[in-house]
């Protein structure tokens, strides 16, 4: 059974899930691990290299079989291939989403619409490969003749947070070659404090931004390129070896001064936060070496087969997506923290928090129809065990349904063994904590847990590059399940543009009439300024 996309509610299966949701407060894990034979084995799914354990939630087997039958009936099958076949989904910008073809065994059969971009994905492949190489053998020279020690990747969003990540979470494979830098932030901090111990005459500056046209962006970008002008005595040092420009628009690039041989290209039908996987991940590449670059889209690639060809039952983005949906629409639950046992994993929340937050914070259907359902939660989280000294103490005895994924990698070479065991142990004694509670006499109830508290285990066998595209892949395809689901489009953004054209009229200080608090802000503002 197909069901209108415009009123997920009206699923016949959507009411059976409401119908087991009122009984939900009846559900006892331990009591479901008592009554269920092998639960644990039953309810775990593994793909390359990594491990995935749902068996600590509040779901039964006829929850999970409903949730099961609920996405065969939504046509998630025939879904998931109009992404990967390269058909338009990205209704209201009338593209396709095709960065899973980054990514593809072109040795396989494809669609039209996806073969047709394999010319353009290997030349720039080349290109990303041929940048790394040169700048990491030395080869590359500045104004100077002075190899490059140091790249500086000015963008924002998927054009920092993706590179960013990786490149922190695989430093291991950095192996003592060119240090990577990233700045974001339009604060003027950010950029200073980054390129001021720096050395100019060996630094490159890699200006990230599908349109050259994003303020923060470029604004640290001119920032950057006066500092080398000033340094080096000269100008026009953005058409020099100094300056990378990476981009969908090329005429904007060109425009603002780059000389065409130092642009990488990619295209429209990759989103900026799916962009890890395309030229914006030429900054991974420098730093951990192109083979290893490789090695993570392998790892994507493998899980992308995963995702297509595994039965739900076993599917572990296809389960995650379900799962979550679980909670967000019928158990009330408001947000999702992610909790990598791993310092070098320190960025994934916030690489996972756009990923989800930017895909699903949608309130209006594929139909345009204003939704009347939850769609996606609040996305958070810290590394362990940090944030066992920060938040976890709301999440033992807390008021709130706050389903977590525990996140770890098994092996790490970098790590000292006896740190790693209890690294590891006290991952899995939180998970154990948060279902099995506790209960104290009634004199000193203030040390009751009441436990019941869900949590998925994610581990990977070892923190590579192969392993790190394998999580990021199944990321982003729970994104995507979790978008058909609730008949939104998980791949614009169209929430974000109000906020920077008032922006621009603000700082132009264009005929704009605000309202009495923000004319207020403006001038307190200037009066200490003016100090």
């Amino acid at each position: 059974m197909k069901f209108d996309n415009r009123d997920q509610t009206k699923n016949k299966i959507w009411s059976d899930l409401q119908k087991l949701s009122s009984d939900a407060h009846k559900i006892n894990i331990l009591d479901l691990f008592k009554s269920q034979k092998n639960r644990a084995q039953t309810m775990s799914a593994k793909s390359e290299g990594i491990f995935f354990d749902f068996s600590k939630h509040l779901i039964t087997p006829e929850i999970l079989n409903t949730l099961l039958a609920f996405a065969d009936s939504i046509d998630l099958k025939h879904k998931i291939d109009d992404m990967f076949d390269g058909k338009p989904i990205n209704k209201s910008e009338n593209r396709a989403v095709l960065h899973t073809a980054l990514r593809a065994d072109q040795n396989k059969e494809h669609t039209p619409e996806v073969a047709n971009k394999f010319q353009d994905i290997n030349h720039q492949s080349q290109k990303i490969k041929m940048f790394s190489e040169e700048i990491r053998s030395g080869k590359w020279l500045g104004l100077t003749n002075r190899a490059i020690t140091d790249i500086v990747n000015i963008g924002i969003g998927g054009s920092d947070l993706g590179p960013r990540m990786a490149c922190k979470a695989l430093k291991a494979f950095a192996n003592g070659g060119v240090r990577a830098h990233f700045v974001s932030n339009v604060d003027g901090t950010d950029i200073r404090d980054t390129i001021s111990e720096l050395d100019p005459e060996t630094t490159l500056i890699i200006i990230s931004s599908k349109t050259f046209t994003t303020t923060e962006t470029l604004m640290n970008a001119k920032i950057a390129i006066n500092w080398l002008e000033t340094s080096l005595d000269t100008t026009g040092v953005e058409s020099t070896n100094h300056i990378i420009g990476i981009t969908a628009n090329t005429e904007n690039a060109i425009r603002f001064g780059i000389k065409a041989s130092n642009i990488l290209n990619f295209s429209n039908w990759v989103g900026g936060r799916y962009s890890i996987w395309s030229s914006i991940g030429l900054s991974i590449a420098i730093y951990i070496g192109f083979d290893n670059f490789d090695q993570m889209l392998k790892g994507a690639r493998l899980i992308d087969h995963h995702f297509r060809e595994t039965s739900f039952s076993k599917n572990i983005p296809i389960v995650m997506a379900l799962i979550g949906f679980w909670y967000n629409n019928f158990l009330n639950a408001q947000s999702h923290a992610v909790i990598p046992y791993c310092e070098r994993l320190s960025l994934l929340p916030s690489y996972i928090q756009q990923l989800d937050m930017e895909s699903n914070g949608k309130s209006v259907s594929q139909s345009g129809e204003k939704i009347s359902y939850q769609t996606g939660p609040v996305i958070w989280g810290q590394t362990g065990t940090n944030g066992q000294h920060a938040f976890f103490q709301l999440l033992h005895q807390g008021t709130k349904l706050i389903p977590i994924d525990f996140i770890a990698p098994v092996k790490q070479s970098n790590s000292y063994k006896d740190n790693q065991e209890v690294l590891l142990n006290n991952m899995l004694a939180q998970s154990m904590a948060l279902m099995i509670g506790r209960k104290e006499p009634k004199t000193q109830s203030y040390k009751n847990y009441s436990g019941n508290k869900p949590s998925s285990t994610i581990l990977i066998d070892e923190l590579s590059p192969k392993n790190l595209g394998a999580l990021i892949a199944i990321y982003e395809h729970k994104t995507l399940v979790q978008g058909i689901i609730w008949g939104i489009n998980s791949f614009d953004q169209w929430g974000v543009e109000l906020g920077k054209e008032l922006s621009v009229a603000l700082g132009e200080d264009l005929d704009l009439e605000v309202d009495e608090s923000t004319a207020q802000l403006k001038s307190i503002i200037a009066e200490i300024r003016s100090l």
